[in-house]
């Protein structure tokens, strides 16, 4: 299975008992899960992202310990030897998110949906309401750390420069052009980074640009795809929109940083600065 599968594609495949489809929407402003319930892929599963982190933690969305995700996991039908395909309808792309958390606590084949449930549904295929029905199944407690950057780290790489920072904010949100949202939070990014806003990376019906399209955003942007890549946004989220996009070019090198610019901008002993890159 390809990391990313078209529609058609997924339309084929609904009936093979070893497919399980994940509906991962999410929103920063209200609950997603009334919005599965009236209209999803039939036989998907809803993951809630907002539920599915690290509750101890004053940082938003922040991955959970191994035991939670995987007893999430097979609460949901996902098990060992599934093969998972994850969509959203979120303008944030959260399926990205879901694909990243998945493959960093050890499912083998993942993919995203190409253009998500808006594309399925302009497509006049057919969609179910009401809660999914699900049987158990076994996930194994496993997780690689190797991806995800911690705030020591990135401080240790504003020295090294081992890894470059590449940020998926709007432009205006980067540059410090526009506050942060959140309180407490200053404007502005990090020293060294990049911006490469995540929507960019999308057609106008919601597919990914192709894979040239999208090696010269990163390059434009002043990214080696060839070399280490650290992504990060405003709390881990769409920064995985980048992370995809750059496992679909080939990159071999990348991480993500969890805590991102909602951690970063909060704390008075990291550097901020503002205007363009």
């Amino acid at each position: 299975m390809d990391s990313l599968v078209t529609t058609e594609w997924l339309a084929g495949e609904l009936d093979k008992t070893d497919l399980r489809v994940v509906d991962a929407t999410y929103f920063l402003d209200r609950d997603a899960r009334a919005k599965f319930e009236n209209g999803h892929i039939p036989g998907a599963v809803f993951l809630d992202l907002a539920e599915l982190a690290d509750k101890e933690s004053d940082l938003p969305g922040m991955v959970p310990s191994s035991e939670k995700f995987a007893s999430r996991m097979q609460s949901l039908g996902l098990g060992d030897g599934s093969r998972i395909v994850v969509y959203d309808d979120s303008e944030l792309k959260t399926a990205a998110r879901a694909w990243w958390m998945l493959k960093t606590f050890g499912a083998h084949e993942v993919a995203i949906l190409d253009g998500g449930l808006a594309k399925w549904k302009d497509e006049g295929r057919p969609v179910e309401s009401g809660k999914a029905s699900v049987r158990h199944r076994h996930f194994t407690v496993w997780k690689d750390e190797s991806g995800i950057r911690n705030l020591e780290q990135m401080k240790a790489n504003q020295q090294s420069k081992d890894e470059q920072i590449v940020d998926a904010r709007p432009s205006a949100r980067f540059t410090g052009a526009e506050d942060d949202p959140r309180s407490g939070v200053a404007a502005g990014h990090m020293r060294g980074a990049k911006n490469v806003p995540h929507s960019e990376l999308f057609n106008g019906d919601g597919t990914f640009k192709s894979q040239d399209e999208l090696r010269a955003i990163f390059e434009e942007a002043g990214i080696d795809v060839d070399k280490p890549v650290v992504t990060m946004c405003g709390s881990g989220v769409t920064a995985a929109v980048l992370s995809f996009a750059l496992h679909l070019i080939g990159a071999k090198k990348t991480a993500l940083y969890d805590g991102s610019w909602a951690e970063w901008g909060a704390r008075e002993d990291t550097n901020k600065v503002t205007g363009p890159a």
